[in-house]
């Protein structure tokens, strides 16, 4: 199947032995080895999500192929193998009130006025002109904005659009809006597969419940599922419980990120994952992306190593807090410009100028003994 076309460059994806395989071909097929080579690594522990005769679904995270979105995703990928800086994720806070008060929150005492609904649309258009594949929503509680949807549908075919959430608020008819308006994927967020231990991290009883509710409203409204774990050393032992309950909901994939000293988690700089659980992670993405059936599952961590991809905040990502301010990633409180001041245009090249965002790092930057001995500040709750 042709999954993106360029005026000298094509390229086909196979499937091979159960996995996907890319292939370029054309005048540029050559020049394009090394890209093609990348990704195929990458890919070679992976199962899709879907695959049909003329479209496959990778992941809740990667574009539908074919498409505009995944053609863009292609030349990300060119780009970043030419340092070219490109913000292939940007994530908006589009609300600050949330009815959780989680143990690990990232951001407890960010203040400021929220975004109009004017100045999202605004950042929207302008992370897609930056050559954004993916816009997603982030919170609080994205599902109690009101206008979610028409934000939602501001998102053109350039990219995927995808909304994080505890599931409180998340109903069936407002989960068919959000697909009505585009909306690529949910991503239920889940401290733990045990009621009671998540609603101990959610900080409120019954958090529990809502995931469980959104994520079969969800499902029943059409979208893609993510089941979104944040791993930490308290919960990186129920990773087969978390995949057990994310193929009985019969979600899509399930996530797994790391949890960063930052926020609320700030004076646990001891309490995060080791190399040892990275690698764990790593080979529990492998191992259960080889089944035949069951959710896929992305290990953030493991993409995001050294030997991989590196860390994308500042280089790859971008995030923008509820107040306007531009973050190199939404777990990094380093602003670098407000866009109610500055284009996004601008803020992500004064970004590039910073010798942090330069290069490839060594894993996640949050955990960089040096980084954090330069932004003593960014570590402390408030």
């Amino acid at each position: 199947m042709q999954v993106a076309e360029r005026p000298l460059l094509k390229i086909e994806a196979e499937t091979e032995g159960g996995k996907i395989v890319f292939r370029a071909k054309g005048p540029l097929s050559r020049v394009a080895g090394p890209v093609m080579k990348k990704i195929n690594e990458t890919f070679s522990g992976e199962k899709p999500i879907s695959s049909e005769p003329d479209r496959i679904i990778f992941s809740t995270w990667i574009p539908p192929a074919p498409g505009p979105a995944f053609d863009r995703m292609i030349s990300s990928q060119v780009a970043a193998m030419t340092w070219r800086r490109v913000p292939d994720q940007v994530s908006i806070a589009v609300i600050r009130a949330c009815p959780n008060d989680c143990i690990h929150c990232s951001a407890p005492s960010r203040t400021g006025e929220v975004l109009s609904s004017g100045d999202i649309e605004r950042v929207i258009g302008e992370g897609l002109d930056l050559g954004s594949y993916m816009i997603t929503f982030d919170g609080g509680e994205p599902m109690t904005r009101r206008d979610l949807p028409d934000l939602v549908a501001k998102v053109d075919d350039r990219a995927i659009s995808a909304s994080f959430t505890s599931g409180f608020g998340l109903t069936e008819k407002l989960a068919k809006e959000l697909k009505a308006a585009g909306l690529y994927a949910v991503r239920v967020s889940i401290d733990s597969p045990h009621p009671a231990e998540h609603d101990r991290f959610r900080g409120r009883k019954g958090a529990f419940s809502d995931a469980l509710s959104g994520i079969k409203n969800g499902l029943a409204g059409g979208l893609l599922v993510d089941l979104f774990m944040v791993t930490s050393p308290m919960n990186i032992d129920d990773l087969e419980d978390a995949y057990n309950m994310a193929a009985e909901l019969s979600v899509h994939e399930l996530s797994l990120y790391e949890i960063v000293a930052v926020g609320r988690w700030s004076d646990h700089a001891d309490e995060v994952l080791s190399r040892g659980d990275i690698d764990r992670l790593s080979r529990f993405q492998l191992e259960k992306n080889r089944l035949p059936e069951g959710p896929k599952v992305t290990a953030l961590p493991h993409l995001l190593s050294p030997e991989i991809f590196g860390c994308f905040a500042g280089r790859r990502w971008l995030h923008v807090d509820a107040s306007g301010d531009v973050l190199p990633c939404a777990y990094m409180p380093i602003p670098f410009g407000n866009v109610r001041e500055m284009s996004l245009a601008d803020i992500w090249r004064e970004m590039g100028r910073d010798r942090w965002f330069r290069g490839k790092p060594q894993g996640c930057m949050m955990k960089d003994e040096e980084f954090r001995r330069a932004h003593p500040s960014i570590f402390k709750t408030g």
